[in-house]
């Protein structure tokens, strides 16, 4: 009975490294495919980002405003005096 004992054993062990070889190679074969995925998307993301930017320049060339400051700063105040008064508080 050792000797059966012995042999299921071994081919228990076998199994275990076959079904984890696979279970490793499945693993990675996922994470291939996870990471193209969101290469690509990142590289969509990178063009759609450069087509607003140069629709953003585009509607500025046509408004006169090439040299204006981002539209993400902040707006100026339109009376210099208010801009004083505060600079003095």
């Amino acid at each position: 009975m050792d000797g059966h004992n012995l042999e299921d054993s071994k081919q228990s062990t076998a199994d275990m490294s076959v079904f984890v070889q696979t279970l490793l190679q499945q693993m990675q074969s996922r994470f291939q495919t996870m990471s193209e995925s969101i290469i690509t998307k990142i590289d969509e993301m990178g063009e759609r980002i450069n087509e607003l930017e140069q629709s953003i320049n585009d509607l500025k060339a046509e408004m006169g405003m090439e040299g204006s400051p981002s539209p993400l700063a902040p707006p100026k105040q339109k009376s210099d005096g208010a801009n004083q008064e505060d600079d003095s508080a």
